[in-house]
């Protein structure tokens, strides 16, 4: 099962190189996610994750941005229970 999911990280360093960092993540295991660094010292990620649950999926991709980032703050985390579908009917 597909799980879209949200989650905004401060950086340790508000001097790093973004295009490198977003680079180093993609291949670190979170190519499945639109990353937005739009917010100075901040990453905004949107992951598609294949996962059990939403939960599940929410885990995975805070581990792979830790293994790329260690010292970066979690600010936000949520699974969506939206889907598309789910909007259409409405």
């Amino acid at each position: 099962m597909s799980t879209i999911s949200h989650c905004r990280v401060k950086l340790p360093n508000s001097g790093a190189n973004l295009d490198m960092l977003v680079d180093c993540l993609g291949r670190g295991g979170c190519a499945d996610a639109l990353i937005g660094t739009g917010t100075p010292d901040c990453i905004a990620f949107d992951f598609t994750r294949a996962a059990r649950s939403a939960f599940d999926a929410v885990l995975s991709a805070l581990s792979d941005i830790k293994k790329v980032i260690p010292d970066a703050t979690l600010i936000e985390a949520a699974p969506d229970f939206v889907g598309l579908t789910d909007m259409a009917a409405s």
